[in-house]
This record gives C-alpha cells, structure tokens and sequence, in this order.
C-alpha cells in the first residue's frame, strides 16, 4: 500500500469528474466563447458576492496576475515571511511585477492589522510606495491553519485607510470555509481579489480562479495573455472545476477529520518534538531525537508512506481525497511502530 501524503495536488479526478470533463461543451475561451470556462467563472463569482472572475491554470499564475495588476514597478507587497506568494513562487513578485516585498513574522503564517500597519513605508521618495497586502488562508506553512472573519476585517480597515489593495492567495479557501463552517459570500467583500485552486483539495488535475471586480478581471485577462495562460478548448478542464464546486466541497471536512487523527497518533511518539495546532488537512511536525526529518521520511517511505521533509526538522503531511480510512489507519500504525 503507497499513501502519497506529499500534497494534495496529487489528487486524480473521480469518475464523476471525468464523466463531466468527456461531456463538457466547449469552445474557445480567449475568444470568450467556451461556455463550461464561462459557467464556472459565473458560478465562482456568485459563490463570493463578486462581479467578476478568470480561469487560471495554475494558482501561481492567478496569485501573479493578481499582484501585477494592483502593483506598479517599484512598489511593495506586504505578506508573512512564510507566504506562498513569497516562497513558492519562483520570485515572481519581482519577475513579473517588478515589486519588492515586506515581510512579517506572523503567527503560523497569519499577519495582524497591527503588523500591516508598521509594514506600511511612508509617503517618502526614498521608500517603495506600498500598494497590496497578501495573505493566505488557510496558511500552508502554518500547517493549515485559518484566519478569522474579523482578523481579516481589521486588515482591510488598515488598507482602506491608506488606500493599499488586499488579495487572498485562497489556495485552500474552501478547506477553512468548511473548517470554520463559513459561507464563500463572507469572503467576497472583505478583499479586493481572490484566488482560489481548483487542483488542491477540490480535487481537480488543474485550474485556479481568480476572483473580483469586473475592471479588475478585465485587466487581469489581458495580464493572463500577457503570461501566455489563454487558453483554447479549456471547458473540459474548466467542467472539472464546476463538478468540484458541486460535488467535492463538503467531504474536505473527511480529511481534516483525518489529518486530526494522524496528529493525535504523532503527539504519542518519542521522536515528535511538537505538532503545529491542525486546523484543516496539513500536518506539520518537528522531529526530535538521532533522526533528522529527512531520514523520518525516508523511514516512513520504506513503509509505504510518502511524505515530505520541509525544513532539517519538520515534516509535512497533506490529506486529500485519495486517502481513504484504511490508508490512515495504516498510516496510524506505521506511525505508533517506527
């Protein structure tokens, strides 16, 4: 037995996702004519209170677009020190914005108002003008943990008051909304832009949305082509996502009754020093004793269990819909043996 606990975006599409994909009308979407592509940009709108969204390929390449259209070349972004948009994507920022970042030391990966509010450089010509703060829930590097509405409120208090853009790199959106038992349209007025993967959690082979005004997503299009991700026949891709949002959204609730399990089981063994709090499908664990975190995995990948090192000391496990009761309970007891 091989459980791949890497990350979630080893997911593969169910058969009810590939029925819908075979099925799906297609057309042409830089021309705007394919219809599964404009249903689900519909539908992601509608779920967040929006006017508008774009379907991306990939969440990096909604996560940039996103920075580039609300920054100018030398500007500054604000985000945590451990922030995807940061650490996991390629320098874009700077590569394609042509912005520099600030970075905060938050709590598990979430920033306060407060903190937003020293980031801010002042009105002054020897400074980047400040223009958009990022931040990503659930946090990746947090091992998943959430924002609340209200923290979140706060921050947008601070942007609108010195008149900064507010994006969510919502990667894992919907693990926190069924976390927390929220609703999408919470979401949509407290940001100015939303990214949201289709390919996570969700389940899908790719796809991310980007959501928000209709100006935003029409020069966000533009900015899409610019970085060569229009796309043609993209509605059987696109059908995949809207099967998603159907079908798959409720059930993520399953891993992270999962995820809590493997912690539970982890937080009884000598060789786990400490468990981030799991609030959703990430497991992140630091490893104590003679074994550094590469030479755990390599433990446990001997057993049938994959899993990712992500510092000399931590150990990252992701659940998903490819991780049935049985492929945790073996997880469990590898767990209690090694």
């Amino acid at each position: 037995m091989i459980v791949d606990l890497r990350s979630d975006t080893f997911t593969r599409p169910t058969p009810g996702m590939l029925e819908a994909m075979m099925k799906a009308p297609v057309g042409d979407d830089v021309f705007g004519e394919d219809p599964s592509v404009n249903k689900l940009e519909s539908m992601a709108a509608g779920l967040f209170g929006m006017e508008a969204a774009l379907y991306c390929p990939t969440g990096t390449m909604s996560n940039q677009i996103a920075i580039k259209v609300h920054t100018q070349p030398g500007d500054e972004v604000i985000c945590d020190k451990t922030a995807h948009v940061y650490q996991y994507e390629g320098g874009g920022i700077a590569f394609n914005a042509g912005a520099q970042v600030r970075l905060l030391d938050g709590d598990h990966g979430r920033v306060t108002a407060g903190q937003v509010l020293q980031g801010i450089n002042p009105d002054d010509v020897h400074k980047a003008r400040t223009s958009l703060v990022c931040l990503e829930n659930t946090a990746n590097r947090g091992g998943g943990s959430c924002y609340t509405p209200d923290a979140i409120r706060a921050i947008r208090q601070v942007c609108d008051e010195y008149q900064l853009k507010l994006h969510l790199d919502g990667a894992r959106l919907f693990n926190a909304l069924v976390a927390r038992k929220e609703s999408p349209a919470l979401y949509g007025p407290l940001f100015h832009s939303i990214s949201v993967c289709l390919n996570k959690g969700l389940g899908c082979p790719i796809g991310s949305i980007l959501i928000g005004p209709k100006e935003f997503i029409k020069r966000a299009r533009r900015v899409r082509k610019v970085f060569g991700g229009g796309m043609r026949q993209a509605g059987f891709m696109a059908a995949a996502g809207i099967y998603a949002l159907e079908n798959q959204v409720e059930r993520l609730a399953e891993d992270h009754h999962h995820a809590r399990l493997i912690a539970d089981k982890l937080k009884q063994t000598p060789y786990v020093a400490s468990v981030l709090p799991v609030e959703t499908n990430i497991v992140i664990f630091e490893v104590t004793g003679t074994r550094t975190a590469a030479e755990l995995s390599a433990a446990l990948k001997d057993k049938g269990i994959l899993a990712i090192a992500i510092s000399p000391t931590q150990i990252r496990m992701v659940l998903h819909l490819d991780v049935s009761k049985a492929m945790v309970d073996h997880v469990l007891q590898v767990i209690a043996e090694l």
